[in-house]
């Protein structure tokens, strides 16, 4: 147990330490593992969750068929348009990227919408740090509402066994969709309060036109196809991650049949990276629990029973938060899910309140400081390029309180429906 223990933290910091070498890090503490014995090869296999990594590789690539669309620019131009001002322009961007992050992976996202932006900022002479800002934390938050919208939330569905229609209603009460849409609103509002001086009409621009829609008709047959899964899965081990991949496959041959540099192009950059990561960490987190060294914990932190439920509720979430403004949370959630799901029963608290608590502040807290968030650290780096440098504090000036106010609504939201 204390082998394996070590090894997860030395692995843990090196994801602290360098972001762009975690895949690399992650196996090579397997590897190293393997070699100490706190490991057994098989588990390799075992301890991956396939059905996962067939939901984001799957989904990931169909964000990048929904790109070549050149939809969601065709929709941002609209609402420019018809913008009373500069300030409800560039909220009304925020708010599509937003949206658009429940389906799509964050970044994606991001890439899309943010020369939009940007283009519109420079038209009238604008600066465009708190709109691009703004597009990465809205695009964090909303990735949390859908089983398809980031891999915490595809996590948390494998932990509980739960379905695409399961985020919105679940176990008989309002799911984490909701909750999002709750905390969305309060972080809007903070939003709005640093564009409210544009005033000024937004210039008008010719609108995009849509390249092709069966990326969006795929993604739609995806979606309507993830909402059955419970029918034919129920216990959420194969059906979901078979359906995304079937359905991106099919759209990779359809953009073949139609660019074939295109294609080849768009699996050169795909994010096999991520991919790599997301099932080393399932590994390590199999280990832990072999081992003993969750279980371990679970019971040093039951001792402390006789702390009241919203006292223990508001630890787990806002130091969810704080952890998460540093370091990726994707192995953070892998561990500690398991973790909260034991200690529930021992706290008399419902499971779903720590698990969804966990989700929210875990994802949210990445909106405080500009390497929280992969889409937190492209976005600084468009700014960048463009010639609006960012500094940590400029970031952490917007990013800190729209976490505060969008984790503080979903905070209050969750306790009253699901304590």
């Amino acid at each position: 147990m204390w082998k394996a223990t070590v090894i997860f933290l030395a692995v843990y910091i090196g994801f602290v330490l360098s972001k762009r070498h975690r895949p690399y890090i992650a196996w090579g503490g397997i590897l190293v593992a393997l070699a100490a014995g706190a490991l057994y090869p098989e588990e390799i296999i075992t301890g991956i969750n396939w059905n996962v990594i067939g939901i984001f590789a799957g989904s990931l690539l169909l964000a990048e068929l929904f790109i070549v669309s050149r939809l969601p620019e065709a929709i941002s131009d609209v609402l420019i348009n018809h913008s009373p001002n500069l300030g409800i322009a560039f909220l009304s961007i925020i708010v599509l990227t937003s949206i658009l992050s429940a389906f799509i992976e964050n970044v994606a996202t991001v890439l899309i919408v943010a020369p939009i932006a940007l283009q519109l900022a420079r038209k009238v002479d604008v600066s465009p740090v708190p709109v691009i800002i703004g597009l990465a934390v809205s695009s964090n938050l909303q990735g949390t509402a859908t089983l398809i919208g980031d891999p915490p939330s595809m996590i948390l569905a494998a932990a509980k066994g739960m379905n695409f229609l399961d985020f919105f209603w679940f176990e008989g009460r309002i799911g984490i969709f909701f909750f999002v849409q709750i905390g969305a609103i309060f972080g809007f509002a903070v939003l709005f309060f640093f564009l409210k001086g544009m005033r000024r009409k937004p210039v008008e621009i010719s609108v995009t036109r849509v390249r092709t829609w069966t990326p969006v008709w795929l993604l739609g047959v995806m979606i309507v196809l993830l909402s059955l899964a419970s029918i034919v899965d129920s216990e959420f081990k194969w059906f979901s991650g078979v359906v995304c991949m079937v359905i991106a496959l099919i759209g990779l041959a359809w953009y073949r049949s139609t660019d074939v540099e295109g294609a080849r192009k768009l699996m050169r950059h795909f994010d096999w990276g991520t991919a790599a990561f997301i099932a080393a960490v399932f590994v390590l987190v199999t280990m832990l629990e072999e081992r003993g060294a969750i279980e371990t914990l679970m019971n040093r932190l039951g001792s402390l029973r006789s702390v009241r439920p919203i006292v223990f509720y508001a630890a787990v979430v806002w130091f969810s938060v704080l952890i998460s403004a540093f370091i990726d949370n994707v192995p953070y959630i892998t561990a500690v899910l398991p973790v909260v799901i034991g200690l529930a029963g021992r706290f008399g608290i419902s499971e779903e309140l720590l698990v969804f608590g966990v989700l929210i502040g875990s994802c949210l807290g990445g909106n405080i400081t500009p390497i929280g968030a992969s889409a937190n650290i492209v976005a600084v780096g468009i700014l960048g390029r463009a010639g609006n440098p960012v500094s940590f504090g400029s970031f952490v000036r917007i990013g800190l309180p729209f976490t505060l106010a969008a984790t503080l609504g979903a905070f209050i939201a969750l306790w009253l429906v699901w304590n």
